[in-house]
């Protein structure tokens, strides 16, 4: 199993990891406490680093691709892209968000119709569904795929126009030089295998939660801890079996077949549901959203809820970041070949496209039922919990045992595609970037993926995977800012040692690794 491991790498990971699962099963009300009070720490101290840190990378990212950097192409000057544009976008959606699309498309917009953000409208009116849609804009589009492509920028820059190891360390060699093939850039790859762990597990207890909500929803099965914790283990068989595939052969064909099953449910909602209101809504509210984005990237618990902008943004915004690892190492694998103005517009608008239409005919649909129709989905977001909301919505309309089933098999999907991902990554930090780590490797990470997901739903249900994301993203928060200013430092180093050609092409600078 340890075959092609990084022995500085995998044993502190596996040791830390090992640790959290047992401490989680034996002494789970003390895990509780610990994770509570941590939680409150680093929220009360430190929760508008977040807010900030976020603004920067959606800053950032933009300002990269519209520079002179921006024709620097992410490999060598005659590569061409791996994979079709198709391909390369079905794959970074499917990957980057889909369990929780489908777990919040319903239920975020709705909830903030019940209780609008920062008290900014009356609840249940029309101007509380404006903010909702906004809000669900601002939680799902730039700001956390602003975080991916600074982290998949930078790995993709140093791996394939370096030539270093595909680590979250090799984005650091401008910073500390060789180091990072030591202690100091272990413990970096550490902390991203952590955070991806972390932020996997978050992933899948949602997933869990929202198949078990569908079933008790449709046959009555009755919602309980035991049969999420089923459906973990039999999700995480399958997802283990699609990794050691490998990407081009299990994660392309999930990816493609999410979209084309998101994209029929999708279409269901807006030919049967209300069409133009879908329309006016998306017109409307991106509107709104783009008028208010400054304000509402900056906005802190200085003059508002506190309790909301943890519970909300910064819990959206910890969950992006500890996803980043595993999301900006996938994205940088798949998009090899490309500039970085193509890496940067790709990875923020077309996503983002995609996220605002999802949520206007989810949440567009929900809010016309609230406002227009039959409502009580706030009801049963309040009473039954936000997994129940997209199957409490599907429900008032034409086949709903059918379309119910189908966003029960598409949760189920992309937790496998997710998940599986999310294993190769794991083993690849941990198998000093090789790119097709050890079955062995992969299998341990997706088991012990699994494992996090089930402590965290047995000691909080949705409060303990938001608090395991938090915690787990808020060290790696330094570890972006850092990779960062490396990035920076290595894109001036590059301008500074070879210049712009005329034709718009930048040489290749290869540095490769010093031998271990």
């Amino acid at each position: 199993m340890l075959r092609g491991s990084d022995s500085g790498v995998f044993w502190p990971a596996l040791i830390i990891v090992v640790g959290f699962v047992l401490w989680g099963t034996l002494f789970p009300a003390s895990l509780t406490s610990v994770a509570t009070a941590t939680l409150n720490g680093i929220i009360h101290a430190f929760g508008w680093s977040f807010v900030v840190s976020t603004a920067f990378f959606l800053v950032f990212a933009g300002f990269l691709a519209f520079s002179r950097f921006g024709r620097i192409k992410l490999g060598h000057d005659d590569e061409k892209p791996e994979f079709s544009t198709v391909s390369w976008v079905c794959m970074m959606f499917s990957v980057g968000m889909g369990i929780g699309l489908m777990f919040w498309g319903v239920a975020e917009p709705v909830s903030h119709f019940g209780a609008p953000p920062h008290g900014l409208a009356q609840p249940q009116s029309k101007e509380a569904a404006i903010v909702a849609m906004q809000y669900a804009y601002f939680h799902w589009a730039l700001h956390p795929w602003a975080i991916y492509a600074v982290v998949g920028l930078a790995l993709a820059y140093f791996s394939y126009r370096r030539d270093l190891p595909t680590l979250m360390s090799s984005a650091f060699q401008p910073l500390i030089g060789d180091r990072v093939h030591g202690p100091i850039g272990r413990t970096i790859d550490v902390l991203a295998i952590i955070a991806t762990l972390f932020g996997t597990a978050t992933s899948l207890g949602l997933g869990a939660q929202q198949i078990n909500s569908g079933m008790n929803y449709l046959w009555g099965t009755g919602e309980s801890a035991a049969i999420a914790l089923t459906i973990i283990a039999v999700l995480s068989v399958l997802f283990i079996l699609s990794a050691v595939s490998g990407v081009g052969k299990g994660i392309q064909f999930l990816s493609n077949m999410n979209m084309v099953i998101a994209v029929v449910l999708l279409l269901f909602l807006a030919v049967f549901g209300p069409t133009v209101f879908i329309f006016d809504t998306l017109i409307e509210s991106l509107g709104y959203y783009l008028s208010d984005l400054v304000s509402m990237s900056f906005r802190t618990a200085a003059f508002s809820d506190g309790k909301w902008l943890a519970n909300w943004t910064i819990f959206y915004w910890a969950w992006w970041i500890s996803w980043a690892p595993f999301v900006g190492v996938f994205i940088a694998r798949i998009s090899r070949g490309r500039t970085i103005r193509e890496f940067v517009v790709g990875v923020l608008l077309i996503p983002s496209a995609v996220t605002f239409i999802w949520f206007t005919i989810m949440g567009g649909t929900a809010l016309h039922s609230e406002l227009m129709g039959a409502g009580g989905l706030v009801e049963a977001v309040k009473n039954q919990g936000a997994p129940v909301s997209l199957f409490a919505l599907l429900a008032q309309y034409p086949m709903a045992t059918v379309t119910s089933t189908i966003a029960m098999f598409l949760v189920a999907i992309f937790f496998v595609s997710g998940a599986d991902a999310a294993s190769v990554v794991m083993g690849m930090l941990s198998s000093r970037g090789a790119p097709h780590p050890q079955a062995g490797i992969v299998v341990l990470w997706g088991l012990l993926a699994g494992a996090s997901a089930c402590v965290l739903l047995v000691m909080g249900g949705l409060a303990g995977l938001q608090t395991a994301s938090i915690i787990a993203a808020a060290p790696f928060l330094l570890v972006m800012i850092g990779l960062c200013i490396s990035l920076w430092k290595g894109l001036l180093d590059e301008l500074e040692t070879h210049g712009v050609l005329h034709d718009a092409r930048i040489q290749t600078s290869k540095l490769a690794p010093p031998a271990e």
